[in-house]
């Protein structure tokens, strides 16, 4: 138990904080330009394949269906997550003094954290739209009308947006006790660890955010792919290839994407001071760095109307 004499000791060594010191980095000499190249190779692949894609599914009108809309918000996010971490990476890696401003760090904390949550949101919203298509084709037109379409992709964002936006505002307005961030970008749990006042709302509030993002979409993704399989064992072997074309590049996403987030929760949660530090870095890394180009690799070369269709313009 922390004794009041404590609590008030720590209430008088808190300072509102300006900037956060990020300790994760370390001094690489010479290689920091190898490694900024990398990164910006990355970057700049990210970019070039998901906005090629979203161009693709924009300019055909052929393309201009649910499951292609859904996939065209999905790169949007893609690219969104993206511009919240490589610019802010590129800067620190050729950067002496690892430090950013308050203000900066907890915007960085937004865009990562509701990229998330719209990436699990699509995701789920995605295997709902092939749930229909494949269990109710008959049904499909009527029940994913143009309206319903950007109803789900509004849904998919604005709800995110909004509970994102609460959670930086509880973290922002906590008291610290220190600035430093044992990680390579802002990550929230880090902050909240660093509070001298009390931090249950925080807690509880990220509990809710944490069940009705992640463990919601799971739980719809899960009842969706089990009426799938369901009807495909049942069903022809023409619905079984069409659930094949369609929910593969889906689950390789979903698998992606989930084991990349369970590897940055649990080295938020625990001390990693055991594990290497270039492995600790990669691992919290993977989920913003892999997914971006992980999608549309998948997806352009998964699915042959897309794939075609990027032939045709790749050759104009």
């Amino acid at each position: 138990m922390i004794t009041l004499q404590a609590k008030t000791r720590m209430k008088t060594n808190s300072t509102q904080v300006s900037y956060f010191t990020l300790r994760a980095y370390f001094d690489t000499g010479l290689l920091r330009y190898f490694y900024f190249m990398i990164i910006l190779s990355l970057y700049i692949l990210i970019i070039c394949s998901n906005l090629l894609l979203i161009v693709v599914i924009c300019m055909n009108r052929s393309l201009h269906e649910p499951m292609y809309m859904f996939l065209c918000s999905l790169f949007v996010n893609e690219l969104y997550g993206s511009s919240g971490l490589f610019p802010f990476l590129l800067t620190q890696i050729l950067s002496d003094i690892h430090t950013v401003s308050a203000s900066l760090c907890f915007l960085q904390i937004f865009c990562v954290y509701s990229y998330v949550c719209v990436q699990f949101s699509t995701l789920a919203v995605m295997s709902y739209d092939r749930y229909l298509a494949i269990c109710s084709p008959l049904q499909y037109n009527t029940h994913m009308t143009s309206g319903k379409v950007v109803l789900l992709i509004a849904v998919t964002w604005l709800p995110s947006f909004v509970a994102v936006s609460m959670t930086t505002y509880l973290s922002a307005s906590l008291q610290l006790c220190g600035n430093t961030i044992h990680e390579v970008y802002c990550v929230n749990y880090s902050i909240v660890k660093l509070a001298c006042s009390d931090t249950r709302v925080n807690n509880i509030y990220g509990l809710i955010v944490s069940a009705f993002f992640i463990f919601g979409p799971l739980i719809v993704i899960l009842y969706t792919y089990m009426r799938i399989l369901k009807v495909c064992f049942s069903g022809s072997k023409q619905t079984r290839q069409k659930a094949v074309t369609t929910c593969t590049p889906h689950l390789a996403s979903l698998l992606n994407f989930s084991f990349g987030v369970c590897f940055e929760i649990l080295q938020s949660r625990f001390d990693m001071k055991a594990v290497d530090s270039v492995l600790h870095i990669v691992l919290s890394l993977y989920f913003l760095t892999c997914q971006p180009l992980f999608n549309p690799v998948m997806y352009g070369l998964n699915m042959s109307n897309i794939r075609v269709m990027c032939k045709r313009m790749l050759l104009l």
